[in-house]
């Protein structure tokens, strides 16, 4: 029998974050561990009259595989199905369903690199054709033992934290989403407009500007769950220097301890406590790999702990995340890269946010 979460999280994700519509070709990302999510997004999208296209990965060795035994030719090449639906879909949902999170963690950086490069073209259709409303497409994650023991967790009590943090457990979660856009409209509407924002605490001293971007309002559209609001920096504004209290976790390698100096948008010096020289080598991906694409600060408060997941981490309550390299076009950001690394900072203690002099954000909280 599936869990009644698993039925609500499918509804969520046809009706409110992809929007599905009579005719709309969808392709559904997963491995077999996320089946039960998968069967429901079925159901879900041929009710709503659309075409639904599952790319299901048959083994959990795959990408090991691959990294193992692809020539360079095979590292460059940009996979088809994906190109093709990327390219010419209404839609995408992604799920998030890994049974081993550290497959990865000894393959040579170089390869990653090159591979990373290929992937990036369709992140780059994606948020291209997001941007202009033509694509629309959410991730999200199915609980595996994978994530629950990175998370610490028995799979039960994760199952619960991520069921809880999706806000499937409400009697009408698109109600409680749809809340929450008119709650952070608001703190969209206090620093949208301005010019400087600055970032001061613990472990940052940072300035940078947000001139003529847009922040966007992060309600379980793109993501579920969700919760934040973001923007991509003016590309050459970032001054100072950061330290990010949680890991960094990118392509399956955890990096601790980064800390990151900018000097006019640019990383001028990155140092971590724990594979550095996977840092260093991401950041010389591309031209825009040292520079942000993203600004953000996060606002689920369900998210109480660091999970390894982005998805989950970035939002995490009390925080702010900044992603290196491609920004998302809609925000103004202009910054192109391969990557989109995002790292995350606590502000929930002697921390605060100014924006144009004025306390926007303090110990967590916004100011108003």
């Amino acid at each position: 029998m599936t869990d009644p979460r698993v039925e609500k999280l499918a509804l969520v994700l046809v009706e409110h974050s992809a929007r599905i519509e009579k005719g709309d070709r969808v392709l559904i990302e997963a491995t077999q561990a996320a089946e039960p999510l998968v069967r429901e997004l079925y159901i879900q999208i041929l009710k709503k009259g659309g075409y639904p296209h599952p790319l299901i990965w048959d083994f959990a060795s795959h990408d090991t595989l691959f990294f193992e035994h692809a020539s360079d030719e095979q590292l460059d090449f940009i996979p088809t199905f994906q190109k093709l639906a990327y390219e010419q879909f209404e839609s995408r949902i992604r799920i998030h369903s890994l049974s081993n999170t550290r497959a990865l963690t000894n393959v040579d950086t170089n390869r990653l690199q090159r591979r990373g490069k290929a992937l990036g073209q369709i992140t780059a259709t994606q948020m291209q054709r997001g941007a202009k409303g033509a694509f629309k497409w959410v991730t999200t994650l199915f609980p595996t033992q994978a994530y629950a023991q990175d998370a610490e967790m028995s799979l039960d009590e994760y199952s619960d934290f991520v069921y809880r943090a999706c806000h499937v457990n409400e009697d009408d979660p698109i109600a409680f989403w749809k809340s929450v856009e008119k709650k952070q409209r608001k703190s969209v509407k206090r620093i949208e407009g301005h010019k400087q924002v600055i970032l001061r605490g613990p472990n940052v001293d940072l300035a940078l500007s947000i001139k003529g971007r847009k922040f966007l309002n992060s309600c379980g559209v793109y993501n579920m769950p969700d919760g934040e609001i973001y923007t991509g920096p003016v590309e050459d504004s970032a001054n100072g220097w950061v330290r990010f209290t949680y890991p960094a976790v990118y392509g399956g390698v955890v990096v601790e301890g980064v800390e990151l100096t900018f000097s006019n948008g640019k990383v001028t010096q990155a140092k971590a406590e724990k594979n550095q020289d996977y840092l260093l080598k991401m950041l010389e991906t591309d031209a825009g790999s040292r520079y942000l694409g993203e600004f953000a600060i996060g606002t689920n408060f369900e998210i109480d702990r660091f999970t390894g997941q982005i998805l989950f981490d970035e939002k995490i309550g009390g925080s702010f995340h900044m992603a290196l390299g491609a920004g998302y076009p809609e925000t103004g950001a202009k910054n192109k890269s391969a990557i989109h690394w995002d790292m995350i900072c606590d502000m929930r203690e002697d921390a605060e946010i100014l924006v144009d002099g004025e306390v926007y954000y303090k110990n967590g909280e916004f100011a108003f």
